[in-house]
């Protein structure tokens, strides 16, 4: 669940950043914003998957980069399934997928543990002093 948050966060800051630069619009409304983006997250975390199954083909010969083409096609979705979010043409929605995926990816650098899970900073924990020799060649 923990998880599902960060990342919740992490797209409606991608969404927040990528808006102006391409020129999706969601009316200067918060509401709307937060909307998109769980839509968005949850589009990603159960249809997303599937498309990738079945497009694998294709991702394999693109080398990856038709990963780029569902990502924008999922941002697309959401602009037609939601009025107030409105995302104007192909183009502005696969370099709006692009900087969404960057600032995601970054977003998640900071955040994210060597183990891979999320790891939220609120505490300074404490150093630990080992007692014992070193051993030196």
């Amino acid at each position: 669940m923990r998880h599902f948050v960060f990342r919740w966060i992490a797209t409606t800051i991608a969404v927040f950043v990528a808006a102006p630069i391409v020129g999706i619009n969601y009316g200067d409304r918060l509401g709307c914003l937060l909307g998109a983006s769980l839509l968005l997250g949850i589009i990603n975390a159960f249809i997303r998957p599937i498309l990738l199954l079945l497009s694998l083909p294709l991702i394999l010969v693109t080398l990856g980069l038709f990963i780029l083409i569902i990502n924008a096609l999922m941002l697309k979705f959401v602009g037609e399934i939601m009025p107030c979010f409105e995302v104007p043409g192909f183009w502005r929605a696969f370099f709006g997928a692009i900087i969404i995926s960057l600032v995601s990816w970054l977003l998640s650098a900071f955040f994210r543990g060597s183990d891979g899970r999320v790891h939220v900073l609120t505490h300074h924990s404490q150093i630990k002093r080992v007692r014992g020799r070193v051993i030196e060649r």
